[in-house]
């Protein structure tokens, strides 16, 4: 795996590389990263990606100098992954100066987490832009965990013509049901039995809506009690359509329930599609 820190550098190493697919990321990596990994080597013939901790994304009460830094070991995982190239930057490399054109995104950055992270959203799809435009590819990769970001990079990508087909990377699951996050290491051995709770109440509200339920609102309601019952201080549970994550209309839409909700200290977001 060859690593760069130059965006000249990795512009020249892709030169010829065949079709180019990118998992951007910012390190600490997991099982769940590395499976977006192993699904992008099927979209292209060189597969990058990408360790940089966005400054930009990070809110005032988000601690950007406490975020986790393993790039030794992460390196380790992405070459056994067979990953070719990683793009690894200095915040001078993509931040020679002060970045003040950003990209703003539309309102739905003010809502669900972004209620509760402002500026993250317009962070995100600040330095995503800059990476695409970086390292070019024809594809990219997000988790779906990640759902409001994979819609807000979909929706970027698709409204400023970029030739990139954004691939959304299935959530990978501990055998509880618990989503992997990096989040994870620090719940206690209780918080750890407890937290597969939030997917089962994901579950349930899908499964009622299969069933033919159409009060949508009883449903978020009823799994915040359930996660309230049990200890847990939750953001926000809701439904909402997948496209642009607006509030369902009509019948018959792709939906997706969506929650965040804080175990301790810990605070776990997940999904499901309907």
């Amino acid at each position: 795996m060859r690593i760069h820190s130059s965006i000249a550098d990795l512009r020249a190493a892709l030169t010829g590389r065949g079709r180019v697919t990118f998992v951007p990321t910012m390190g600490n990596l997991h099982a769940g990263h590395i499976s977006l990994m192993e699904q992008a080597r099927a979209h292209g013939d060189t597969v990058v990606a990408s360790i940089f901790v966005n400054r930009l994304q990070f809110g005032p009460n988000e601690d950007f100098d406490k975020y986790p830094r393993t790039f030794q070991a992460d390196c380790d995982k992405l070459a056994a992954a067979g990953v070719d190239v990683l793009f690894a930057p200095t915040e001078t490399d993509l931040y020679p100066e002060p970045q003040e054109y950003v990209v703003e995104p539309p309102a739905i950055q003010h809502q669900l987490d972004g209620e509760f992270r402002p500026g993250h959203f317009r962070g995100v799809a600040t330095v995503v832009l800059k990476l695409f435009n970086c390292v070019q590819p024809d594809a990219a990769v997000f988790g779906k965990k990640d759902y409001q970001q994979l819609m807000v990079i979909r929706n970027m990508t698709r409204q400023f013509a970029l030739p990139i087909a954004i691939i959304g990377g299935e959530t990978v699951r501990a055998d509880d049901g618990l989503a992997l996050s990096s989040r994870n290491g620090y719940l206690s051995a209780a918080e750890r039995v407890e937290a597969p709770r939030l997917f089962r109440e994901l579950k349930r509200i899908r499964d009622a809506l299969r069933q033919g339920e159409q009060d949508m609102t009883e449903l978020e309601n009823a799994a915040v009690a359930a996660l309230t019952a049990a200890g847990w201080k939750t953001d926000y549970v809701a439904v909402r359509q997948q496209a642009d994550l607006s509030p369902p209309q009509g019948i018959g839409v792709p939906l997706v329930a969506l929650a965040a909700s804080r175990l301790g200290s810990t605070r776990l977001i997940d999904n499901i599609e309907i």
